[in-house]
């Protein structure tokens, strides 16, 4: 007997499980502490087992060569037949020998029971082919088995798991262990076969031994199932005068048995006529019996009376049962079959409870003996071998541990708890994929006991106990995993673990976290355990080898700073220079010493973030003071996460590849204090100038100029370092994601002075902020800008998109930055942030509402009073308030970004106005201008047509492109921008834009989230919009050739009208419809499980309508095809404006309302087919066809392109310093 290994690796995170169906597990945690011993031997009869490979059960190649789940003798019982029937042993011997002819023989009564192997079942009025015995041959298989049979080898060892004095030394195994392979064995291949038609047998194997067992589904009698039970029915319901209900169901099936013997053993003949009083007393008639007789071959007919042929009566005609004709041989094996069945049924019934009364039944031919002791003995199931009655009473019939027992492959009333335990070992070693799952259950039996009051017995106490130290967990325990990771819509990554996250990007985020737990001393060790625990369960749960290796290289021990340093034996004042020098001769002095030392050099670097001691951990050498990093210059760095910062780091990578942007704002670099006072410009210079089309406010400058100073340094070290990442500052980060407006609603909650703003500022301050930079939705009615053909305003209590530009998000409370202090290290006070809590620019608010305004022309003055001012609503705040405030949209944080950069770069020294158009770097590069024209849909919708129409130019920075059926490309979408219908006032009307200047930087936005009416949720459209590397605007511009866009306009509504019916027949409502009708004929045409009506001509009609469909879909397809390319040569020559892809901007989740984002540049201008990748702290070349791949089916998505017009040197995507260019010169 094999001992069950007792694992000395202490598992040193605990955690609290949370269970639906039985409660808290706070019951099952808190016990464990005083559960006994855990390193008390268990001896479980069991063998197969190997303890290095249930340490790695995550392995895939120990799934490979398993035969999965299987199942204890009692659950095989219960799956071989319904265990609420009984199975019957059934032996017959014929009548005493007659004179007449075709009187059945001894092997004709035998070969009437289906098979040797074939067991009666009363309720199903059928058979059951079953089968168990030993032996080292497998039976003949089918098919090739889709599970992996057990180990052959191993099994051919041991003759049964069960039998007693086969092996010296006892069992090794408590008791068997079964598999299924579903229809595996032909049993016409069997010896002896089966002889009566096709039939698939259920395999199951023992995976211990060579006991296999066959089972067949129910082998229908002659008299349908349904029928017996009606016929019966119909007598004990309607017992006859002077017998009892039971007596009467027994006279009746006799009657019929009676007349069968009569064909077969006295070769009657004569027909049977059903209206006389003799039959019908005996058995009555109606359908039911009509049925009957009919089943066994009888046939109603009209037959001469024998006292007057003239006339006719109603006769059961008997079937023919010569063998020398095919009808006759058939007729009679059904005869046969029905008598043996009959009288198995007759046999059964007369051992009922039911009293017969004075009935004397007739004598039967057929003996039916209760095969279940048999079976359950063949197969190990029976009481004599595993014992009933152990489970505690309150747990049976208790529901919510069904699922549990079957899983383990038990059944309750066989607990015990070596059973349990087994059970549990037995599935962990034969399904190791599913250990988790297995321990899952395993622990809700016992939890179960503990809620119900129940002992447990200390044997179970002590599996639990020691599985935990072996590192088991239940699904429970890995969302919590994940959340100490940092993932989960509310935690500091905002991004599910799915198998969408890299393993890459898992490393990252526990190294992150564990470095964050130095912050907190007193608690350090344990938070890193736990998230050392974590990290292993993940990637177990992954089967990441990259993560385990992780994992093992980086956990260490637990070791804290201080014994980090006292290992080291130096001050925690050390310089690096001589750490490292202490370091190296602590090595040399005490060589079996040098991993405890090198993980002290690790904590300290990690706790310290310290590169330079970092890299000489990775490569053993010491990389100098400057902790230069053998990076290419033609690299572009990385920007290391804060938090939750992804979507920042890519819009701050992607404004540095912006050459005239870049070179403005690095100008600022190293900025003094005083050149960001407030006191070089008046409040006159102030009325000079708006930004977003509205007045600033000196806090506004002020502010706006040290986010730009800050940006200013972060782009010097971008392109000076020579470290492959750099950390943007912390105040950086919230200055981009946190608004002014929040800011100022922060100062009036706490009655903060506002006298920076002056009065001739006060009243535009309450406009709402970037104005300009609120983009529209996917309709250009709402401007940017707040154009009179309708604006958009900031509402406070409503949710905004993570690319749909809405309104912006209701804005919550940020944490105090004014809370650190100066004397905090960088890396404490970023981790301080942090901890508190970081606001994602990863989270996607949802949709909120669109106000519109009055189409009506405005005279400029009138149209620069300053609207009387609305009250403030009140701020909400909730659980999710973060560092940087309630978390904003990434269109929001884009939009702040660009109002700084614009406001900062203001010249209060010169004289211009905001009337001297694109004077600033940001008008230059992202700004053009537009013409909407708003016209009624046709001359007859109104009457004053002419004085309908309202035309207004316009500012803009993004074009957008609703994002929600698949198949269409960006010409598409944009071109449903450039000609839409809105509703205005009730009406529909029409909206034309076309393009009067175009910017050097075309900014393309596609909108993803979308709003399911039905269940009135936002979600994320995951639609593949199909894109290149140029894009051509000819098409949208003012000046494009009328005609050219009149026949395109023709064009594209039939194209759309055609797209619609596609649309329609497969993604509509009840859709996709042809492969429903379908699935609809083809169930209807094969199905037997139901008795329905036979109707042909439905289901031609239904083959009829999915071929129309089918048809019609083939038509539409081909004529959106034929359209598009249409619309494509009418503007195929058309190419001067002509724009190449230069940034894509990629959303990775399958939520609008969290994510990780990351983006792609284009390496302009000197290598235009190279592209990096842009992951954060990751820069990596990427092939072009990465970039423009089909993302159907994945959740990484384009959510904004970016082209620069053609001949147009705006870009640069990689400005690095070279030393070696001086040393050239």
């Amino acid at each position: 007997m094999d001992e069950e290994p007792i694992p000395n690796d202490p598992n040193p995170w605990e955690t609290t499980w949370t269970d639906p169906t039985t409660g808290g597990w706070e019951t099952l945690s808190s016990a464990l502490e005083n559960w006994g011993d855990a390193t008390a031997t268990r001896k479980i009869a069991i063998d197969g087992r190997d303890e290095d490979e249930e340490l790695r059960w995550y392995d895939p190649a120990l799934r490979a060569s398993r035969p999965g789940s299987g199942v204890l003798p009692p659950l095989l019982a219960d799956m071989l037949h319904d265990p609420e029937h009984a199975l019957y042993s059934v032996s017959a011997q014929p009548h005493p020998p007659s004179v007449t002819p075709f009187v059945p023989s001894a092997d004709d009564v035998r070969t009437a029971i289906p098979h040797p192997n074939a067991y009666y079942c009363k309720d199903h009025n059928g058979w059951v082919f079953l089968q168990w015995r030993s032996s080292t041959v497998l039976p003949p298989l089918a098919k090739e088995p889709s599970n992996p049979l057990p180990d052959q080898a191993r099994r051919k060892r041991t003759i049964s798991c069960v039998e007693e004095g086969e092996q010296p030394f006892g069992p090794a195994n408590l008791t068997h262990h079964w598999h299924r392979y579903e229809k595996a064995v032909d049993a016409t291949k069997l010896n002896p076969p089966y002889t009566h038609g096709e039939l698939l047998l259920d395999l199951y194997l023992c995976c211990q031994c060579s006991m296999y067992c066959l089972v067949s589904d129910v082998i229908p009698g002659v008299i349908p199932a349904e029928l017996v039970v009606q016929f019966t029915c119909d007598k004990v319901s309607h017992p006859s005068i002077g017998k009892t209900p039971k007596a009467t169901a027994v006279a009746a099936w006799e009657t019929v048995l009676t007349i069968i013997d009569n064909r077969l053993w006295r070769d009657e003949q004569r027909s049977l006529p059903v209206t006389r009083a003799r039959f019908r007393s005996k058995l009555g008639w109606d359908n039911v019996v009509q049925q009957v007789f009919e089943a066994i071959g009888f046939s109603l007919q009209d037959v001469p009376k024998t006292e007057d042929p003239s006339t006719t009566e109603t006769s059961l005609q008997p079937p023919p049962i010569d063998p020398a004709t095919p009808e006759g041989k058939a007729s009679r094996i059904k005869l046969l079959r029905a008598w043996v069945e009959i009288g198995s049924w007759l046999a059964i019934y007369h051992k009922s409870k039911d009293t017969l009364g004075d009935y004397n039944p007739m004598v039967l031919y057929v003996k039916a003996e209760s095969a279940r002791d048999m079976y359950q003995t063949g197969i190990g199931a029976h009481i004599s071998q595993i014992s009933r009655g152990q489970l505690p009473d309150a747990l049976v019939g208790y529901t919510p541990l069904r699922d549990s027992w079957q899983i383990l492959g038990m059944t309750p009333s066989t607990y015990s708890w070596e059973l349990l335990a087994f059970a549990y070992f037995a599935q962990c070693r034969c399904y190791p994929a599913q250990t988790m799952t297995f321990f899952t259950h395993l622990c809700r039996i016992v939890s179960a006991m503990l809620q119900r009051g129940q002992a447990v017995p200390q044997e179970l106490q002590t599996l639990i106990v020691e599985e935990r130290l072996r590192s088991r967990y239940t699904p429970e325990d890995l969302l919590e995993a994940a959340r100490t990771l940092g993932f989960g819509r509310d935690a500091e990554l905002s991004v599910d673990l799915d198998a969408d996250v890299d393993d890459e990007f898992i490393a990252r985020a526990w190294r992150s976290a564990r470095q964050r737990a130095w912050l907190s001393p007193s608690d350090a060790a344990t938070r890193r355990a736990r998230l050392n625990e974590a990290l292993r369960l993940v990637a177990e749960h992954r089967a990441s080898e990259k993560l385990l290796a992780v994992w093992r290289d980086e956990k260490g021990t637990g070791m804290s700073l201080e014994t980090a340093y006292t290992t080291l034996e130096v001050p925690k004042e050390v310089d690096e220079s001589m750490l490292l020098t202490i370091y190296s001769m602590r090595v040399e002095d005490q060589p079996s010493q040098a991993e405890r030392m090198k993980e002290a050099l690790g904590v300290i670097a990690e706790v310290t973030n310290n590169d330079r001691l970092k890299q000489f951990l990775i490569t053993g050498q010491d990389p100098g003071d400057n902790t230069a990093v053998n990076a290419s210059p033609e690299t572009p760095r990385g920007l290391n996460q804060l938090g939750n910062t992804c979507y920042l780091n890519s819009l701050l990578q992607y404004f540095y590849t912006i050459k005239d942007l870049r070179a403005a704002i690095t100008a600022l670099a190293h900025a003094d204090a005083k050149s960001i006072d407030d006191s070089k410009f008046t409040d006159d210079d102030l009325k000079r100038h708006r930004v977003g089309g509205r007045l600033v406010t000196r806090r506004e400058v002020v502010r706006s100029k040290k986010f730009v100073n800050l940006l200013a340094d972060l782009f010097f070290n971008m392109e000076y370092c020579e470290n492959p990442a750099i950390t943007p500052e912390i105040e950086l980060a919230k200055l981009a994601l946190v608004t002014t407006q929040d800011e100022e609603d922060d100062a009036d909650k706490a009655g903060t002075d506002s006298s920076n703003d002056t009065d001739a500022t006060l009243v535009d301050d309450m406009v709402p902020r970037n104005a300009a930079y609120d983009r529209a939705p996917s309709s250009p009615l709402q401007s940017p800008s707040g154009s009179v053909l309708g604006k958009r305003t900031r509402d406070k209590d409503g949710d905004a998109h993570m690319d749909v530009d809405g309104a912006t998000s209701t804005q919550g409370e940020r944490a105090d930055l004014g809370k650190t202090t100066a004397a905090a290290s960088p890396v404490r006070q970023a981790a301080e942030f942090i901890e508190d809590a970081i606001a994602s620019s990863s989270k996607l608010p949802a949709p909120a509402t669109t106000e519109l305004a009055d189409v009506e022309m405005k005279d400029e003055a009138q149209a620069s009073k300053a609207p009387p001012l609305p009250p403030r609503k009140p701020r909400q705040t909730d659980d999710s308030v973060m560092m940087f405030g309630r978390q904003h949209d990434v269109s929001e944080c884009m939009d702040n970004c660009m109002f700084q950069i614009e406001t900062a770069l203001l010249d209060f020294q010169g004289m211009a106005t905001d009337n001297d158009e694109k004077t600033s770097p940001v008008k230059r590069l992202f700004y053009g201008k537009k013409r909407q024209r708003l016209t009624s849909l046709s001359p007859k919708d109104d009457a004053h047509h002419q004085s309908s129409i309202h035309e207004k130019e316009d500012l803009f920075s993004h074009l957008h492109v609703n994002v929600a059926d698949e198949g269409f490309d960006l010409y598409d979408g944009l071109a449903r921008y450039f000609d839409d219908v809105v509703e205005l006032g009730g009406q529909k009307k029409r909206m034309e834009v076309s393009l009067v200047d175009l910017p050097p930087l075309l900014q393309i936005q596609l909108q993803r989230v979308q709003f399911n009416r039905e269940t009135q949720q936002a979600y994320k459209s995951q639609a593949y919009v199909k894109f290149g590397e140029t894009v051509y605007m000819d098409r949208f511009l003012d000046s494009a050739n009328p005609g050219k866009k009149a026949r395109s306009k023709e064009i594209q509504a039939e194209l759309t009208a055609s797209r619609d019916r596609v649309h329609k027949l497969t993604h509509g409502k009840h859709a996709p419809f042809a492969p429903a009708l379908k699935n609809a004929a083809a169930f209807l045409s094969k199905q037997t499980a139901l008795e329905l009506p036979s109707d042909e001509s439905l289901i031609a009609s239904l083959q009829n309508e999915e071929a129309h469909v089918t048809e019609q879909l083939r038509v539409e397809r081909e004529k959106a095809a034929r359209l598009k390319q249409q619309l494509e040569d009418i503007w195929k020559d058309d190419t001067s404006a002509a724009y190449e892809l230069t940034s894509v901007f990629i959303h990775r989740g399958s939520s609008p309302s969290w994510g990780h984002y990351f983006f792609y540049s284009r390496n302009l201008p000197d290598r235009p087919d190279a592209w990096f990748k842009y992951n954060d702290s990751d820069v990596t070349a990427v092939p072009k066809d990465e970039v423009l791949a089909d993302t159907t089916g994945s959740t990484a998505n384009p959510y904004m392109l970016v082209f620069v017009r053609k001949g147009c040197d705006a870009i640069e995507t990689v400005h690095r310093f070279n030393p070696e260019s001086i040393e050239d010169a």
